[in-house]
Order: C-alpha cells, then sequence, then structure tokens
C-alpha cells in the first residue's frame, strides 16, 4: 500500500505542472461555451493555446503525460462510437433506399472519385519531390532494430476483408469487414422489403431509432473537442524539438507544400467547376474537420465531425453522407496513399543513389492507386502503401526509417487531406444525384456555426 501511495504522490510531483495548466485552460475554454463563442472558435483557440503550451513544456523540459492523458481519454471516446456509428449509419443509408441501382450508381461514383483524387495526389506528390529534392544532402544510419512492415499478399487482404465473424471483427476494430456485413444485411433488407414490406418494417424502425440516439452520443462527445484538441497538440508540440525537424526540414516541407497544393487546387478546384460552389465558402465550412483531423491523426476519429459537417455545414442529404463518410474513412488515402508514398520513394532514391525513369514513375503512380485500395483496413495504411511502392521501384525499405522521427507531424496533414476528400466526394456525389441543399449551402454561415456550437 506505501509502494502504490508513493508511487501515486511522485506521479502527482512530476506531473502537477501538466496538471494544472490543463485544468486552467479547460475552465477558459468552459467559460468561452457559457459565453455562447462558436464552436469553431473555441477549436481553433483550443489549437493555438496548446501548440503555445508545448512549446513551453518543451523548452522548460517539463513532463507532459498530465495533458496528453487528456488527449487520450478523447480519442478513447471517439473510438468507442466508431464500430456502432459505422455500422448503423451504412445500414441505415442504404437500407432506407428503394432499389438497388441507387445503390449501385453512387458506391461506383464514390469510389471513382476515391481512386482518381489519389492518383492525381501521388502524380503531385512525385513533382513536388522532384523539385524539391528532399533527400539531397542527407546521411543517416538506419536504425539498428529497424524492422520494415511485412507487406499482406493479396489473397491475405482479400481474406481480412470478408467478415467471417461480425462480432469478433467489431470487438477487434476492424471496420472495413464490418462495413461490408452491414452492406449484405441492408440489401437483404431491401430485398426483402420489397415482397414483405411489413416483414422488415419493425427492423427498420430500430435502425432508425439506433441513428438518432447514436447521433445525440455524438454531439455529447463533440462538446469535448476543444479540450481534446488542446491536449493532443499541446503533447505533439511538446514532444519534438527543432533538431528533429531542422534533421528532417526538408520532407516535412515538401510534403507540407504537396498537400497544401492538393487541397487547395484539386479540392478547390473541384469543388468549383464540378460542384460550382465558392470553394473558400466551402474551406469555411469544412475547417472543424480539418482542425479534429489534424490533430487526432485518426481518419476514424475525425468521423463524427466530419459527418456533422457534411450533413449541417456542406448540407448534403444524410443517405449520402452516411454512405460516403464511413467508406472514406475507411478507403480514401489521397495522402496517405498518394502523396506520401510518392515523397518517400524519390526522398530513397535520392538518399541511397537509386535513380528513377520516366516508367518508375508511371508504375509508382499506379501501384500508389492500387495499395490505397489493398490496405483498407490494414493499420498504419501510409506505411504499408509506401513500403509496397518501394518494392515495387526496388528501392530500400530503410528509406521509411529514416522518415520515421518525424512521420507522426507529417501524419497530421495527411490526416486532415484525407479527410477533406471524403467531404469533397460526399459533396461531389449528392451534387450528382440532386441531393445537395445548394440554397442552404450558399446561406450566410451563421445558422452551420449555431448549428455545431449548440451540439
Amino acid at each position: 500500500m506505501d509502494t502504490i501511495d508513493n508511487n501515486l504522490l511522485s506521479a502527482i510531483q512530476t506531473n502537477w505542472h501538466g496538471f494544472v495548466v490543463s485544468i486552467v485552460v479547460f475552465a477558459a475554454l468552459f467559460l468561452l461555451a457559457r459565453r455562447r463563442v462558436g464552436f469553431g472558435a473555441r477549436v481553433l483557440t483550443g489549437l493555438g493555446i496548446g501548440l503555445i503550451v508545448g512549446i513551453i513544456f518543451q523548452q522548460l523540459e517539463l513532463e507532459t503525460k498530465a495533458i496528453s492523458t487528456f488527449g487520450s481519454i478523447y480519442i478513447s471516446l471517439i473510438r468507442m462510437l466508431v464500430v456502432p456509428l459505422v455500422f448503423v449509419l451504412v445500414l441505415n443509408s442504404i437500407a432506407s433506399l428503394t432499389n438497388l441501382e441507387y445503390l449501385r450508381k453512387i458506391g461506383i461514383k464514390t469510389f471513382a472519385w476515391f481512386l482518381g483524387t489519389t492518383g492525381i495526389a501521388a502524380i503531385i506528390g512525385l513533382l513536388i519531390a522532384l523539385l524539391f529534392n528532399p533527400g539531397q544532402g542527407i546521411q543517416q544510419d538506419v536504425p539498428a532494430d529497424f524492422a520494415a512492415r511485412e507487406i499482406p499478399t493479396f489473397s491475405q487482404v482479400i481474406l481480412d476483408l470478408v467478415p467471417s465473424n461480425p462480432v469478433n471483427e467489431a470487438a477487434n476494430g476492424k471496420v472495413v469487414p464490418l462495413l461490408i456485413f452491414a452492406i449484405f444485411l441492408a440489401v437483404a433488407i431491401i430485398k426483402v422489403g420489397s415482397r414483405k414490406p411489413e416483414a422488415v418494417k419493425p427492423l427498420r424502425d430500430i435502425i432508425e431509432s439506433l441513428t438518432v440516439v447514436l447521433h445525440q452520443v455524438v454531439k455529447f462527445i463533440i462538446r469535448l473537442t476543444p479540450y481534446g484538441v488542446f491536449a493532443l497538440i499541446a503533447a505533439i508540440s511538446a514532444r519534438y524539438g527543432w533538431e528533429t525537424l531542422q534533421e528532417l526540414g526538408s520532407i516535412i516541407i515538401t510534403s507540407y507544400v504537396a498537400m497544401i497544393i492538393h487541397f487547395v487546387l484539386i479540392f478547390g478546384g473541384l469543388v468549383f467547376f464540378v460542384a460550382k460552389v465558392n470553394p473558400l465558402r466551402f474551406f469555411r465550412k469544412i475547417y472543424p474537420t480539418v482542425t479534429v483531423a489534424f490533430t487526432t491523426r485518426s481518419s476514424y476519429a475525425t468521423l463524427p465531425v466530419n459527418l456533422e459537417v457534411i450533413t449541417k455545414r456542406l448540407h448534403v442529404s444524410p443517405r449520402i453522407a452516411s454512405f460516403v463518410a464511413p467508406l472514406g474513412a475507411s478507403v480514401n488515402f489521397n495522402a496517405c496513399g498518394g502523396i506520401w508514398p510518392a515523397i518517400v520513394a524519390v526522398f530513397t532514391s535520392q538518399v541511397f543513389g537509386v535513380p528513377l525513369g520516366v516508367t518508375d514513375y508511371i508504375v509508382l503512380v499506379l501501384v500508389s492507386i492500387i495499395s490505397s485500395i489493398g490496405v483498407a483496413g490494414v493499420p498504419g495504411p501510409a506505411v504499408i502503401s509506401t513500403t509496397v511502392v518501394l518494392t515495387a521501384l526496388g528501392l530500400p525499405l530503410e528509406g521509411i526509417a529514416i522518415v520515421a522521427g518525424v512521420e507522426a507531424l507529417i501524419d497530421m496533414g495527411r490526416t486532415a487531406v484525407n479527410a477533406t476528400g471524403t467531404a469533397v466526394t460526399a459533396l461531389l456525389v449528392a451534387n450528382s444525384e440532386g441531393e445537395f441543399d445548394r440554397e442552404a449551402f450558399n446561406r450566410d454561415g451563421d445558422e452551420d456555426e449555431i448549428a455545431l456550437s449548440a451540439i
């Protein structure tokens, strides 16, 4: 008992700075909420304060474990929602359709946009990497304990996607097999409902009720976003010193330049030329998604916020949003499967002196698109996609180890790009199907801000 008390006392003494700062910041953010400051403003405030606190703690060499614990709690609460949310929303979205032809049509459009934008992202990553030469002049020793991630075989990828035990898949957090099971179940509901509507009506009512209840749970957890964002960004900014950033600064800059170009030109261009809406208005409406994705580094953790943004701020119909958003969190990897593998491939070729030709560049883009499909549901999709690309090009896998020191910083931007790509696809698909409320989208943004700040 004395040992436990001593350990607890030691932990408090070591982390008291983090506890005190967290309580003060949480109190300030809560006060802003009480004064009706908008949700987005509170999220950005939490991000800014977290960045400052993290830098100060890093300079003073103070422990941030207490702060990061609050961030971990926030992530855990969101992950708690992922499995039931994906299953129920996909089930409700598809089961509400009246025919399977509509499902086929929106499914093809969704995957076409996902894969098309990933291919464009790979091209942008390749061109920017060739322009910036991020590996030039860098000489690094490969860590002795580095082991490349194993590339799953094609047959194993297929087997992992097929649900063998839905309960077990849910318990292990395997979203893609659960999503496939939900599609099978929903299609069966449509088929039976076309012959015997009364037989599936009780089930439809239960699914609808679960959807409403889960939306309320989402609202409860989204209220914690400003606090979670503060804790996550403070822990991340305190973890990395200037030495790490300076040493691999070239690849950080190259990655973010490529991601910004893809974000502004490709996403903005699609929104303007295809959906025919104001890109600036679109980017202003989706910034809660971008902020949460940037700080959590998880498309699944961003899913609840992205659903709220797509339906309430972009005014996409719930049935399109409920189909595209969960699917996007699982298989849409514009940055992880497109931009990042291309940049790492060029970086590795320069560091190890392995020249690449035009044929290699074509192979790089094609493999990036294909691998973005194959890594769906595999942990660490960016690492797996990069491993596949490097292997296809005959490049040393040790290049992954060299950039590992700053990958977490780049992963923040990658997740933001991935989540934004899902929102863009939802808008494009909804617009093509007449399920986008353009008038509501073009209204002044006050209603949207109220919708999020009131949750």
